[in-house]
């Protein structure tokens, strides 16, 4: 792809026809501009104008950019807003490149495909609802506040960034919600109060957490251990904690079946099923690699998958019927895919 516009063949995904929200559509990179230090938000429109598919907060689309990376990210613009999908991106300098490649590649007027999209954090009815942010970790919980404030119901968001420059959307976010907001420049007043915010928040009130990792786990910890025990809705950024052994480490040599193609391939025990399977289907989608954004989820029709990933509740493995390929394993000697 150069650096020109590129010109999109005369379809209905062109012109303002209706487009499914499982498939890839190329978009123009309208407009880019700094919502906070290290943070840039993209506008991505139809390269012809026209509406968009749908979509509820908590919702993300994948990204492939020039290089052929893919990459998910958060919807965080307003939901009602028909002809524009807005993403907002960190840039994290020791990262695996994506958010580099966004921030150091001049993207506006160039068209990217884009996926999506997809909804696997969702708001769930509630009373009320308590919304913890760290970081970037604010683009899901943005929308979710729009829409709360929509249907008239109570709601708090807690916001922690190591300093006030890095506060994205503080201002749409105090404008928004007053004193229900809650801003904490590390710098300035130190960690959020986490255990504080979940203990004052009602027992019928939903807690939402997006952030690092350790933000995550003491989310989930301190919902175990309060008062009133409940489980927490997150939204990782990055893989999870834990022990090798449920978390992509891989063992064991196994066949795969994609039934749809027709193939047969060995999975090694230092190559990930992913690796193995877009040797021969490289247009299969992935992003992450790491097992937390479900871009890379497909349907298993035999055999008995070994789920590594953090997307599939544990509660509903034993029965689940498709896996993450980018981390997950086989039980069995051989699993059928459908692919």
């Amino acid at each position: 792809m150069t650096s020109d516009a590129y010109e999109v063949p005369m379809t209905s995904d062109a012109y303002g026809g209706p487009m499914p929200s499982s498939a890839t559509h190329r978009l123009l990179v309208r407009q880019a501009r700094w919502v906070a230090h290290d943070v840039l938000e993209l506008r991505l429109t139809r390269p012809r104008g026209g509406a968009l598919p749908s979509w509820e907060p908590g919702a993300h689309v994948e990204l492939t950019l020039p290089s052929g990376l893919r990459r998910a990210y958060s919807l965080c613009g307003e939901a009602a807003d028909t002809e524009a999908w807005t993403v907002a991106v960190h840039r994290v300098p020791d990262g695996r490149g994506g958010s580099r490649e966004i921030h150091e590649t001049a993207l506006v007027g160039r068209e990217l495909e884009v996926t999506g999209p997809v909804n696997r954090f969702p708001l769930v009815p509630a009373a009320g609802y308590l919304l913890l942010a760290g970081g970037i970790g604010v683009t899901p919980l943005l929308p979710m506040a729009r829409e709360l404030t929509a249907r008239g119901l109570p709601w708090r968001l807690v916001l922690g960034a190591r300093d006030r420059s890095r506060l994205a959307y503080a201002e749409e976010l105090v404008a928004l919600g007053g004193d229900r907001v809650l801003l904490v420049p590390q710098d300035e007043a130190g960690l959020p109060d986490l255990a504080a915010e979940i203990s004052a928040a009602p027992p019928d009130h939903a807690v939402y957490a997006c952030g690092p990792q350790p933000m995550l786990d003491a989310v989930t910890a301190l919902c175990r251990t309060s008062g009133r025990p409940r489980t927490p809705y997150l939204e990782r950024f990055t893989a999870a904690s834990g022990p090798p052994d449920q978390l992509g480490a891989r063992s064991g040599e196994f066949e795969v079946v994609l039934s749809r193609s027709g193939l047969r391939m060995t999975v090694p025990a230092d190559r990930s099923v992913l690796e193995v399977v877009r040797e021969k289907l490289p247009d299969v989608p992935y992003s992450c690699e790491e097992g937390y954004c479900g871009s890379c989820e497909t349907p298993v029709t035999a055999g008995l998958p070994d789920h590594r990933d953090t997307v599939i509740d544990p509660s509903e493995r034993p029965t689940a019927t498709t896996m993450m390929i980018c981390v997950s394993r086989s039980a069995s000697g051989v699993l059928t895919l459908d692919l």
